[in-house]
């Protein structure tokens, strides 16, 4: 079976997703979206508002702010696979719960399977704890390690997990943007090594 079809499964399963309480309040559960091919995968924390209209990922405000990077280093959605930790928005956009993420998080592990990224970015505390604990590393706070490379062993080859600040932190802390776009540059190099 390819990519392509394991990733239409998983969707679906996604879609019709019970196992926590979010699915019974969501208008609509969100996969991800992007390259099934994508070298680099970005994980945020789990939808807000206009992602659960729409059942995109980073559609709103946030997702303006990861377009221009993504534009700044000459890359669009279309060259990556967007997707969150937790698949459904929880109410009132608050941080998702430890069993919510470790209801959802069997999804994020699929995705990562299927697609074999050679970069991981998680965005936000959240998903740059479950992402560096499930690859053998201990979290630290993300002021002290956006933009580090942790370099992990996966059973379909050596990945880097680059943490990063959430792009929605740029529109709260506007000084954030720049950090954001230097992790970004960075990125940008990890991909022309590559």
């Amino acid at each position: 079976m390819g990519k392509e079809e394991l990733m239409r499964k998983l969707e679906e399963k996604i879609r019709n997703c019970r196992k926590c309480p979010l699915g019974q309040l969501r208008t609509n559960a969100v996969p991800g979206s992007g390259s099934y091919d994508a070298k680099v995968m970005f994980v945020g924390e789990a939808p807000g508002y206009w992602e659960d209209q729409k059942g995109l990922p980073f559609v709103g405000r946030a997702g303006k702010v990861l377009d221009e990077l993504l534009e700044g280093i000459g890359l669009s959605r279309d060259d990556v696979y967007i997707t969150n930790i937790v698949k459904c928005r929880p109410p009132e956009n608050r941080d998702p719960t430890e069993e919510e993420i470790r209801a959802c998080s069997p999804y994020l592990d699929m995705q990562i399977d299927i697609i074999r990224p050679k970069v991981i970015v998680p965005l936000g505390r959240h998903s740059m704890g479950y992402l560096l604990r499930k690859f053998g590393f201990e979290p630290e706070p993300i002021s002290k390690i956006h933009g580090k490379v942790f370099r992990a062993n996966t059973l379909f080859g050596r990945i880097i997990i680059m943490p990063m600040y959430h792009p929605a932190a740029a529109l709260y802390k506007p000084p954030l943007r720049e950090e954001l776009r230097k992790d970004f540059e960075k990125l940008r190099k990890i991909l022309n090594e590559l």
